[in-house]
C-alpha cells in the first residue's frame, strides 16, 4: 500500500456557512491509539505526524474533532500497510473504552435494553456517529453511520467500531453470538476472509448501510450483571454529560428526525413533530425558546448530511440530491454553492483534494 502523510483538516475559506464541530471523546481515542500500538505502530510518532498534542488527549472530558481522527486512522492504515488494520475480535475487545457508557450498557435487564442505552448515549462517547437498531422479521439490525465531518471516514475506523460493538455484545451476554447477516456500504476487498472470521458470517457489500443482525433470541438474552439500581445511577450521569454537549434539545432531536425522513423528500415541519410525538405548536415553541426555527435546522442538517455523501465518492451527485430530499438537482446546486461556495462537484474534488495533500510542518 502506497504511504503518504496527511495535514490536519483546516476549517475552509471561502464557506458562506461552517459547520458544527463533531466530536469523540478522548477516551476512545486512547482506546483506538492503543489497539494502534499493539498493531505494532510507533502512536507517539504517529500522533506528532498528525499535530496532535498528546497531553490535550488527558485533559478531563477532552474531546477530538472527527476530521482529526480520520486523519489519524487513515495514517494509521498507510503506516501499516494494512488494509484490515484493528479487524480482529481480541483487538476489538481488549482495547475499547466505553466509560460509563459501557457500564450502564452491562445494568441493563437484556441484550435489546443494553443497546437501547448505546443508542441513547451514542452522543456521549461521539456526537459523529449515529448508532440506531431497526427492527426486522428476524431479529434486530444494529446500524452505524458517521457525520459531521468533511472528510471522507477511512472504512477501517466504521469496521473497527461495527466490531466493537459486537465484541461488547458478546462480553454482556458472555455468550458466543452468531451474527444472522452483516453488510457494509463499501466495495468488497480483494479477499475477505479476516472480515468473515471477525464477523462470523457471510458479509454483504456495497450496501445501503453499515449494519448488523442480531436474532430475536439473542436480543432478549438476559444479562448476569442486570443492576436496574446502578443503571439508573449511570444513566443520571450520562444525562448530565449529554446536556454537557447539548444533546438533550429539541433542535438535537429534530435534526435527527429530518435526516431520518429526508430521503422519502423534503419533511414538513407537522411530519416532523408528529414523528417526535408533539403537537406542531409546541415544537415551533420549543424551538423559539432555543432561538432555532425548523428551517434554519432543516438546512444545517442536510449541509453536514451533504459533507458525508459527497466525501464518499459511491454516491452520484443526483444520488446526493435525492438522498437530501431535493425535488431537482438544480436546488441542490444552489445550496452547496451557498454552503461551500463551490457547486457540488467542484467541492467533491476539493475533498478528496485535501485528502491527498502531504502533510505542511508543524
Amino acid at each position: 500500500m502506497q504511504q503518504h502523510s496527511q495535514r490536519r483538516p483546516q476549517r475552509r475559506a471561502g464557506c458562506a456557512q461552517q459547520p458544527e464541530l463533531r466530536t469523540s471523546s478522548a477516551a476512545w481515542l486512547e482506546g483506538v491509539l492503543s489497539m494502534f500500538e499493539a498493531e505494532g505502530l510507533d502512536v507517539p510518532s504517529l500522533l506528532r505526524e498528525a499535530g496532535f498534542d498528546p497531553d490535550s488527549l488527558h485533559r478531563q472530558n477532552a474531546r477530538v474533532p472527527v476530521d482529526e481522527i480520520s486523519v489519524l486512522w487513515q495514517l494509521a492504515v498507510a503506516r501499516a500497510g494494512k488494509s484490515t488494520l484493528g479487524l480482529d475480535r481480541d483487538l476489538a475487545a481488549t482495547h475499547s473504552k466505553l466509560g460509563t457508557v459501557g457500564h450502564a450498557m452491562s445494568c441493563s435487564a437484556d441484550l435489546g435494553a443494553a443497546l437501547t442505552r448505546l443508542t441513547r448515549y451514542m452522543a456521549v462517547i461521539s456526537d459523529a456517529t449515529a448508532f440506531s437498531m431497526q427492527p426486522d422479521a428476524r431479529g434486530c439490525w444494529m446500524v452505524m453511520a458517521h457525520t459531521g465531518g468533511s472528510l471522507p471516514i477511512p472504512r477501517q475506523r466504521v469496521e473497527y467500531a461495527l466490531l466493537t460493538v459486537f465484541m461488547q455484545c458478546q462480553w454482556l451476554t458472555r455468550r458466543e453470538l452468531q451474527p444472522l447477516a452483516m453488510e457494509f456500504v463499501y466495495p468488497p476487498p480483494a479477499d475477505d476472509r479476516l472480515h468473515r472470521a471477525a464477523f462470523g458470517c457471510a458479509i454483504r457489500y456495497n450496501a445501503p448501510a453499515n449494519r448488523l443482525l442480531l436474532s430475536a433470541a439473542d436480543m432478549t438474552m438476559p444479562l448476569p450483571t442486570f443492576h436496574p439500581t446502578l443503571g439508573e445511577m449511570q444513566e443520571h450521569l450520562l444525562d448530565d454529560q449529554l446536556n454537557l454537549l447539548g444533546q438533550t434539545t429539541t433542535s438535537t432531536l429534530v435534526c435527527a428526525e429530518i435526516a431520518r425522513r429526508l430521503p422519502q423528500g423534503e419533511p414538513r415541519r407537522q411530519d416532523v413533530a408528529a414523528g417526535l410525538g408533539l403537537a406542531e405548536r409546541t415544537l415551533q415553541r420549543r424551538l423559539q425558546e432555543e432561538s432555532e426555527s425548523f428551517q434554519s435546522l432543516l438546512d444545517r442538517t442536510r449541509r453536514e448530511l451533504a459533507q458525508q455523501y459527497l466525501a464518499e465518492d459511491r454516491h452520484t451527485l443526483t444520488d446526493v440530491a435525492d438522498m437530501l430530499g431535493f425535488v431537482d438537482s438544480s436546488n441542490f446546486f444552489r445550496a452547496c454553492k451557498r454552503w461551500f461556495g463551490l457547486p457540488p462537484a467542484q467541492y467533491r474534488a476539493r475533498i478528496w483534494g485535501t485528502w491527498d495533500t502531504p502533510a505542511l510542518a508543524h
